[in-house]
């Protein structure tokens, strides 16, 4: 179990290593965690965790993680996890080559991630208000 301070530093950094730290999956059964990066991407963060398997071989967990908010206010964070074993990874790796090529192709390379929150706020800052939609009258109008 990760300490307080380990928690705290994985989503204040944006690499997170860790070596023989010992996890506890939803089993019951101890997993070593060999090597973890953490990646974050606007509201989004993915967490990519090698792990070993009771016979020793490594397996990768990508973890998406997004907090969201209830109709009340309070937040909670929706995490979806996805477990890739070592036999899958060449074709795993061959498709999302494929796919990412597949977009570059018909979009050009992705924008880096300052440049796309940069535009983001730009289209948001030109986008006219709520109160430019509607037409001002004066009482003396009428």
């Amino acid at each position: 179990m990760r300490s307080n301070s380990e928690k705290k530093s994985r989503h204040d950094f944006f690499l997170f290593l860790s070596k023989n730290t010992i996890m506890e999956d939803n089993r019951g059964y101890d997993r070593e965690e060999i090597y973890s990066k953490v990646v974050k991407a606007g509201k989004r963060t993915y967490y990519f965790d090698v792990r070993t398997t009771r016979a020793e071989d490594h397996y990768l967990t990508i973890t998406e993680s997004r907090r969201q908010n209830n109709a009340d206010g309070s937040s909670f964070v929706k995490k979806h996890k996805i477990f890739l074993y070592k036999e899958d990874f060449e074709n795993f790796r061959d498709s999302l080559d494929d796919v990412l090529k597949f977009i570059e192709d018909k979009q050009g390379p992705p924008p880096s991630r300052e440049a796309y929150e940069e535009r983001r706020v730009e289209e948001k800052e030109s986008k006219p208000s709520s109160d430019d939609d509607f037409t001002q009258i004066e009482f003396e109008d009428l």
